[in-house]
């Protein structure tokens, strides 16, 4: 939902762009909403900090989203890409370096 609406502010701003609009500033309001978003998902918590993955998350899929909406599909394709293996490729490693609760 992220990056449908995110794509969708930035074609918006590609079919308004013209000698005095800026579709720059339609991108740059979706970065600061998805900022407070971002900020809103992180929670602190008897000294820990959880959150963080969820609110990168939504902070790259606006990214991404923006990338397809400006009409950069192979950066946004890439970006997906890079980020699912990330996302996936990278668990089993915080799972083994988390100290586990029993």
């Amino acid at each position: 939902m992220v990056a449908a609406g995110s794509a969708v502010f930035s074609e918006i701003g590609v079919a308004l762009a013209g000698p005095h609009v800026d579709e720059t500033r339609i991108a740059a309001q979706v970065v600061t909403g998805i900022g407070f978003l971002g900020a809103g998902a992180i929670l602190r918590e008897q000294g820990d900090i959880k959150g963080l993955t969820t609110a990168s998350s939504v902070w790259v899929a606006a990214a991404i989203g923006m990338a397809a909406g400006f009409r950069l599909f192979i950066l946004a394709s890439l970006a997906t890409a890079l980020v699912l293996l990330a996302l996936t490729g990278l668990r089993p490693l915080v799972r083994r370096l988390t100290p586990h609760e029993d």
